[in-house]
């Protein structure tokens, strides 16, 4: 089975979205199911179909959330001190002449640049993945390869 790497953060978000599904989201499927039932043919019965395809829906994301968390590993956050980058880091890079920007590097599931967490397995996750401050990092991008200094890393 696959590691999924979360933070505790991300990890407890997704215990509290699987409570919400398997309690009240499913309870209130069930309930609209038995509405669209009493309505009659099923075949041409829109609230059923929807209500249907909707549960199949929630039914999917409770199983892939089960499965990340029977195989999450807990990103360490401590105040160790850090001399290279590795998930769970912040780290501040640095684009040739554009301002430094930070990001925590984090797992895939947990992934938002915009956010400022980028996933391991990105294409710039993998660059920075072991290097020091003061070193560069090569990346891939859809614009080109992208050089990044790497100025701190927490």
């Amino acid at each position: 089975m696959k590691e999924s790497y979360l933070t505790k953060e991300g990890a407890e978000k997704l215990r509290i979205e699987l409570e919400e599904l398997k309690g009240p989201t499913r309870v209130d499927l069930s309930r609209r199911l038995r509405i669209a039932i009493q309505q009659g043919d099923l075949k041409e019965n829109a609230d059923y179909i929807a209500t249907k395809t909707e549960q199949g829906f929630v039914e999917g994301r409770i199983l892939e959330i089960e499965q990340l968390l029977r195989n999450v590993v807990i990103l360490d956050e401590g105040a160790k001190k850090r001399d290279r980058v590795e998930l769970g880091a912040h780290v501040t890079i640095q684009e040739e002449d554009f301002p430094p920007e930070t990001y925590h590097v984090v797992g895939p599931n947990e992934a938002n640049p915009r956010e400022g967490r980028i996933s391991h397995e990105s294409p710039i996750g993998r660059a920075l993945l072991g290097r020091k401050v003061g070193e560069w990092a090569e990346a891939d991008s859809p614009g080109g390869k992208i050089r990044l200094k790497i100025i701190k890393i927490e």
